[in-house]
């Protein structure tokens, strides 16, 4: 948790002080959705976590929903960088890429269980709009789904296919967190690699 603002006089920039607060509601709610929940999660016990005022946090989201959903977006770019990280400037086959960007969305999932937690388990019980938010991230899965199924074939993949592959990994990464395994979530690499090369490659 970042630590509060000092209280008094302090000159920080009215800016300074919005990002910070805004950097600790949701980082509360982070943590306090991964350890209890998002039903019980409420605003106070978000407000108490995080240091700040009411006043501060409705100034910021208007509601718990609006902060839970920035929690469930904040580090998305990072982990879709991540993976262009590690399959960027290698001469790596597309299968060999494919295992590359696997392996670190996993990792990255891995190392951070009270995120995967919550964006995994708790996401889908926060309503229609997380999920539309969900679904919006898939996008750029599928566009990388896409483009490997480009270097492996002579033909288009059938337009269900990257959803199944994506939504596919997606469940199984659920379904593992849920049953309290995100710390081994790189054993199923090899799996889950296989499963994502038969459906590019099957006729």
């Amino acid at each position: 948790m970042s630590r509060p603002l000092p209280r008094g006089r302090h000159g920080l920039s009215a800016e300074t002080v919005r990002s910070s607060q805004r950097a600790r509601l949701i980082e509360a709610m982070l943590q306090l959705v991964a350890a209890r929940g998002y039903a019980a999660t409420t605003v106070p016990d978000v407000i108490a976590a995080a240091r700040v005022s009411r006043n501060a946090f409705y100034a910021q989201f208007a509601d718990k929903e609006a902060c839970f959903l920035a929690v469930c977006e904040r580090d998305l770019p990072e982990m879709v960088a991540s993976i262009y990280t590690a399959t960027a400037g290698t001469d790596a086959s597309w299968s060999d890429a494919l295992s590359l960007g696997l392996t670190a969305y996993l990792r990255w999932w891995q190392e951070r269980p009270a995120y995967a937690q919550a964006y995994f388990v708790e996401l889908p019980r926060a309503g229609a709009r997380a999920l539309e938010q969900r679904d919006e991230a898939y996008r750029p899965f599928l566009h990388m789904i896409g483009a490997l199924a480009v270097r492996a074939r002579a033909e288009p993949l059938p337009p269900a296919v990257p959803r199944l592959i994506v939504y596919g990994i997606t469940e199984f990464i659920a379904a593992e967190v849920r049953e309290g395994r995100v710390g081994d979530l790189l054993a199923s690499a090899d799996d889950l690699r296989h499963f994502a090369v038969t459906l590019i490659t099957a006729s």
